[in-house]
């Protein structure tokens, strides 16, 4: 998550100040964006499909990305503290493809984005992806706003919120990309919840890109360890659904504290 953080930090600093560079030599940095950012032309993207990812590393002010930033960085920490680091890239990166294709697709079906050209930055999809995600695992889960406690659900559902009904005023394109990213987020958590890793498939292709990189390094040798007996993980599978229905029920903090631990145990593993 921090070098997540790091790597948007940078990408956008760094145009900034090779911009003043460019500047004071009569020249500029014209035009370079749009190498990276998420057309809602479907031609201009069958020529640029990298596009629906790097769109999600790039932010137009600095409050675009101060805001993006922030909330990742407490959403992402709760996520974090439960789960390996995985889940939040999977949940992270494929918000991001999803918010992006739910732009495309809507102004190219609905009417009222006809004839208008539109560009979408920002890593906001992924952000809502993970904070919805969290919201519905650890709904009642209190996050500290000014002198208040206020349920992380209903920071979820303020965002949804918000996004909802600025799509007529302002900004229209990044407000579907949002709520792409929440549905995704939403839908995650709940196959999660159920055994079911649907978004697994970014990270191993990731995996099976980087591995053609160390194809000629010498495999070390590893050694599996046998689980002990079916019974035990039985067990410990029954003493998990009990822990996640009591998360369902009441929430995270009715969790006692050797649950809590069980349960971060059980999510590292």
């Amino acid at each position: 998550m921090e070098r997540l953080i790091a790597i948007m930090a940078l990408l956008f600093v760094v145009p900034l100040l090779l911009n003043t560079f460019l500047f004071l030599f009569n020249s500029s940095l014209s035009n370079w964006l749009t190498f990276f950012e998420l057309s809602a032309d479907i031609n201009t993207v069958l020529t640029r499909p990298w596009t629906i990812i790097t769109y999600g590393f790039f932010h137009g002010s600095l409050g675009h990305i101060f805001w993006n930033m922030l909330l990742l960085y407490i959403a992402g920490g709760l996520m974090l503290n439960l789960f390996k680091a995985r889940l939040l890239l999977n949940t992270f990166f494929v918000g991001i493809v999803v918010g992006g294709l739910i732009y495309l697709l809507s102004y190219n079906i609905f009417p009222v984005f006809q004839s208008r050209s539109s560009m979408l930055i920002g890593s906001s999809a992924g952000v809502m992806a993970i904070l919805v995600f969290m919201a519905s695992y650890m709904p009642n889960s209190p996050i500290r706003v000014f002198m208040f406690s206020v349920p992380l659900k209903y920071i979820a559902l303020l965002f949804v919120f918000l996004d909802v009904v600025q799509i007529p005023t302002s900004n229209a394109g990044g407000h579907i990309a949002h709520l792409g990213g929440a549905l995704w987020g939403y839908l995650y958590q709940r196959e999660f919840l159920k055994g079911n890793d649907i978004g697994a498939w970014f990270m191993r292709l990731i995996d099976v890109f980087t591995s053609l990189f160390n194809a000629s390094k010498p495999k070390k040798k590893t050694t599996k360890r046998a689980r002990s007996t079916k019974t035990e993980s039985e067990v410990d599978q029954k003493k998990i659904d009990a822990i996640l229905d009591k998360i369902a029920a009441s929430g995270y903090e009715s969790l006692t504290k050797a649950e809590k631990e069980y349960l971060f145990r059980a999510g590292k593993q």
